[in-house]
């Protein structure tokens, strides 16, 4: 049956596979087919839904079937472990035929023996009702009990109990959009609010009338750290189990996760990306928090968009799906504007906190103190004199991104890409962020021998040491991927954090998304000024996303915020549209752009990606490459061929890497293109010397 995993011999070996589709005839001759070994499972894996799902995936991004399939299966079910199973118990032939009032001399006993003749039980359910794991023993030693194995069953959700609290009262503008949902059929809604405007106690409300539905509710988050605050905050609000998957779990853990949604046992399913694939048994609706956040994109294998595919699964589900933000990706606001999705807008925060003050501050031709203007120190002074906490943005990890010669000029550069080194202060190495190849830190220079090596530039590390010297008596807490790579360890943080006391924050993108920190009410923004001049397109728009998501997490308690951007282009006329109105009429400038480029969302777009250890190689398969596209279709006004181009980094991990852009109108045109060229790449000799790759809807250019 479709949906089914199944063990097939494969040369001398049996692998795991799954049933995609029968038919009765082969167009093989009979003595080249084999017979399947084993059938692995009783039921399908796959619902037809969420099959027809993933053979939809991997048809539109043009990745082999089999990548698809592996994504949306746990990694012990892909080596052909049998799905979760637990113990229960019943009467055996013998047991059947006692009295019920057999074994009163020993009452423990005597209690089981009843309770199982009312019915088949579990092992938890019998131990929760107070029987030892020695009285079943000696019933089962005596044969009147029996143990079986099967697969997990669903728990039951008790409706009449689902709530461990009582639901906020919502403001004005939170109930008119709840009325707004139509909860029993499928709408895609795009909840466009402010930070810290409630659009989570919208969610929380929406998933309380489908649990009340018997129906369940996927919440998809774009990292794993912030999955801690997001569990925290359902398991106040539901009493229900809660399924979390992400890949940060162990191999049992996924399993047991993954088992408990599909059974129906989890009412609500929290996950990074790849949860997006995740069976239910009673799908309800689709959560897509932080929808803008280019974490949903994988970006290698199977180069799928989580939202894009949940959008999707949503329909083929006919269920509601909201896509809540408060800096919508361009391509949602052109589905709005195309009447695909429903734009809805939240306004206000809860409890009369107002929107933070932006100030940006020209730092030009000023000393600055390791980073840091003077005018950002006194803000941060008096912030912290008040008992409030500091947020510091950087977004770059380690202590320097270069380390020079200060006599020759020479740059500690990484062996294997176009990339310098970066400097770690702690356990003292030099790193490259884009391989991870990693030196010891050289005690002279490796040209003219010079002890004169400086460390230019800064990240986290030297914040941190920065800002401990600049405030000796406050708690620095740095917060990036080097730190919260331990399990516990972002929590951890969080919980000191929310004590409330004075602290200074800092840290990387990871404390701009979705974290709510009342006592913050000042946030500075240390660079601004990397994504003005990008080569890639996406750049300023992820810019105007990131500035404005770090800013919200100021003022989000009684005491009004503020928010300090340095720049060395403070008169950019995009950096002062998003200081002065804030994120939408930024979009609208935006949007109004890349309709005039002729880029996305106004357009579709492939990237074809090669890599190869000589660029020569790589160029020329794209050059072969560009050559059958334009037999297929011509370049003309509606089909744009651009490239063969070197990547912005052009060689990483010891290879070099091209790539070809293929701008389309329609998207129907830009799919029978690439359906050709995927069969040709497959079987051209030169494409087996080289590492390619399609990504539709690209989003990261690099």
């Amino acid at each position: 049956m479709p949906g089914m995993r199944v063990e097939v011999p494969f040369g001398r070996r049996k692998v795991v596979g799954i049933v995609v589709a029968q038919q009765s005839d082969s167009a093989f001759p009979v003595d080249k087919l084999k017979a399947i070994d084993r059938i692995l499972d009783s039921e399908p894996v796959f619902s037809k839904n969420l099959l027809s799902l993933l053979l939809w995936a991997a048809n539109y991004y043009h990745a082999p079937l089999g990548e698809a399939l592996a994504t949306a299966l746990p990694t012990a079910l892909r080596r052909g472990k049998p799905l979760p199973s637990e113990k229960w118990w019943r009467l055996s032939h013998h047991g059947k035929g006692l009295p019920e009032d057999a074994l009163k001399r020993a009452p423990r006993q005597a209690q089981l023996l009843k309770l199982l003749q009312q019915g088949e039980r579990s092992h938890r359910q019998v131990l929760d009702a107070g029987i030892s794991t020695a009285n079943l023993r000696v019933l089962s030693e005596k044969g009147l009990i029996e143990s079986y194995q099967q697969t997990a069953k669903a728990v039951v959700i008790d409706t009449t109990n689902l709530l461990r609290e009582e639901p906020l009262t919502l403001l004005p503008s939170q109930a008119k959009i709840l009325d707004a949902l139509d909860l029993n059929s499928y709408h895609a809604y795009l909840l466009e609010g402010e930070t810290g405007s409630g659009k989570t106690e919208v969610y929380l409300q929406a998933i309380a009338h489908i649990l009340n539905e018997g129906r369940q509710a996927l919440v998809l988050i774009p990292e794993i750290s912030l999955t801690p605050q997001t569990l925290q905050r359902f398991k106040s609000r539901f009493n229900c189990p809660i399924a979390v998957i992400h890949s940060g779990l162990s191999d049992g853990e996924r399993l047991s996760a993954w088992s408990s949604a599909a059974n129906g046992s989890a009412g609500i399913v929290i996950g990074t990306r790849s949860a997006v694939f995740t069976p239910l048994l009673k799908p309800g609706i689709i959560i897509i928090d932080e929808e803008h956040d280019g974490s949903f994109k994988q970006q290698d294998g199977f180069r799928y968009s989580a939202r894009d595919v949940a959008v999707m699964r949503a329909n083929r589900e006919q269920i509601p799906i909201m896509l809540g933000t408060a800096t919508p990706s361009l391509e949602s606001l052109y589905n709005c504007q195309q009447g695909r999705y429903q734009h809805l807008h939240l306004t206000g925060r809860p409890g009369g906190a107002s929107q933070p003050e932006w100030q940006l501050v020209d730092i030009r031709k000023l000393n600055l103190n390791t980073g840091f203007s003077q005018t950002t120190i006194v803000a941060m002074e008096q912030a912290l004199a008040r008992g409030h906490q500091v947020l510091v943005f950087l977004n770059r990890r380690g202590f320097a991104p270069t380390m020079m010669c200060h006599d020759c000029g020479w740059i500690a550069n990484c062996k294997h890409c176009d990339a310098r080194l970066t400097f770690h202060q702690s356990n003292p190495h030099l790193r490259c962020h884009h391989c991870d190849y990693r030196q010891a830190v050289p005690p002279t220079c490796s040209q003219c021998h010079s002890e004169q090596l400086q460390y230019l530039g800064q990240g986290t590390e030297r914040g941190e040491a920065t800002l401990e010297a600049l405030f000796p008596d406050i708690p620095v807490l740095r917060v990036d991927r080097d730190t919260t790579r331990r399990k516990q360890a972002m929590s951890k943080v969080i919980a000191e954090i929310n004590s409330g006391k004075p602290c200074v924050l800092v840290g990387t993108q990871i404390l701009a998304k979705g974290h709510h920190f009342p006592n913050v009410t000042l946030v500075v923004v240390l660079d601004a000024d990397s994504g003005l001049f990008s080569p890639d397109f996406r750049a300023t728009e992820r810019l105007g996303q990131l500035v404005t998501q770090v800013a919200g997490r100021a003022g989000r308690g009684e005491t009004p915020g503020r928010v300090m951007i340095q720049s060395h282009h403070s008169e950019h006329p995009l950096l002062a549209l998003l200081a002065e109105d804030q994120y939408p009429k930024f979009a609208e400038q935006l949007l109004a752009e890349r309709r005039l480029s002729g880029m996305p969302p106004y357009t579709n777009v492939a990237l074809v990606r090669a890599e190869a250890t000589s660029g020569h190689e790589a160029n020329a398969l794209l050059e072969e490459a560009r050559k059958y596209c334009q037999g297929i279709v011509a370049s003309r006004p509606s089909l744009r061929y651009l490239g063969p181009y070197s990547a912005p980094l052009e060689r990483r991990n010891k290879r070099f890497r091209y790539q070809l852009l293929i701008i389309a109108e329609e998207r129907k045109l830009l799919h029978h293109v690439l359906g050709q060229l995927s069969l040709w790449l497959e079987t051209n000799k030169t494409a087996r010397k080289v590492r390619w790759s399609l990504d539709i809807d690209p989003q990261d250019m690099s």
